[in-house]
């Protein structure tokens, strides 16, 4: 059986997809669920911490003469401490502006790790266009708050 990262990966651009579409149509909350801008900001973070989260965990695989042993767990603790203080700290529409920076470092780390051959070029390749999906919802959102 084929591995569903993939699939769940492309899956998971379906809220950004969404947010955007709705935040273009001037809806401004969802039901039960509150504002579709805060929707939004809150899964991006998820998301971004999640991604950055398995960027720690290849860490853990090697060895500790790779420079990316110690590179890794620095970086994405880094990454997610911005996200999470910008999350805290910024309006919503500068939130969404570091989230696409957030991601954005988040491909270029995973272009290096693809160049050092930590992951593989079917993932980075997944992983860059999902990452395009997510950043260009983003910024659809953005433009119109």
């Amino acid at each position: 059986m084929k591995k569903p990262s993939p699939y769940l990966t492309f899956a998971g651009t379906i809220p950004f997809i969404a947010c955007a579409i709705l935040i273009t149509l001037g809806v401004d909350s969802i039901l039960a669920l509150g504002s579709t801008r805060y929707i939004l900001a809150t899964y991006g973070l998820v998301i971004a911490t999640f991604m950055a989260g398995a960027q720690w965990g290849n860490h853990l695989a090697l060895a500790d003469d790779n420079p990316w042993a110690s590179r890794l767990p620095i970086l994405s603790n880094i990454i997610t401490l911005i996200l999470w203080f910008g999350f805290l700290l910024l309006s919503t529409a500068a939130f969404i502006g570091l989230l696409m920076v957030g991601f954005i470092s988040l491909l270029l780390i995973d272009y290096s790790l693809n160049k050092a051959s930590i992951i593989t070029a079917k993932y980075f390749s997944v992983r860059k266009y999902v990452t395009l999906i997510v950043v260009i919802s983003l910024l659809i959102s953005v433009v119109q708050l």
